[in-house]
């Protein structure tokens, strides 16, 4: 048998000087990666959130007026519905109510409806909405979310009082 005789190491011979490194690189590159990454699902959240709230606000604006006793009062019941469902996504009330053809586009030339039996019309909401964190200097007008819905009053409806 053959015995090796232990030689003494030397200070500092031997020594990994890279021990304990791994975890400072694996924290900094956790951060770049992950800060990145949850800036982008706040984004995409807060605009989704609020292409959300446009559609839902046009659609119940477009029944709230279908289902009003006069004109003047649908109108009103409209922009009721608009509040409520831009509070009900927690968000503020800036959006913009509009009535347009049904074969215009939301930016096209608004008119006043009228809740005549068979009468079809688009109910549009639009709203500007900022990226969270970016200055109104870098982000300029943000991303407008659109929402449009198409009314059709009850062709069996009785006409609106004067």
């Amino acid at each position: 048998m053959r015995f090796c005789a232990a030689r003494p190491i030397a200070r500092g011979a031997g020594v990994d000087r890279d021990a304990g490194n791994a975890i400072v690189e694996f924290v900094f590159v956790a951060v770049m990666i992950l800060v990145p990454t949850t800036y982008f699902v706040t984004a995409v959240a807060s605009i989704a959130r609020s292409r959300t709230a446009v559609t839902q606000a046009a659609r119940e604006a477009g029944r709230a007026f279908a289902t009003g006793e006069s004109t003047a009062d649908a109108l009103a019941r409209a922009q009721v519905a608009v509040r409520l469902a831009f509070d009900d996504q927690g968000l503020p009330d800036d959006a913009r109510l509009r009535f347009v053809p049904v074969e215009a586009s939301c930016d096209g030339v608004p008119i006043v409806p009228v809740l005549a039996p068979g009468a079809e019309f688009a109910a549009c909401v639009t709203r500007r909405a900022d990226l969270p964190g970016v200055p109104t200097l870098l982000a300029g007008r943000g991303i407008t979310a659109v929402g449009r819905y198409v009314v059709h009053v009850d062709d069996f409806r009785t006409v609106d009082p004067p």
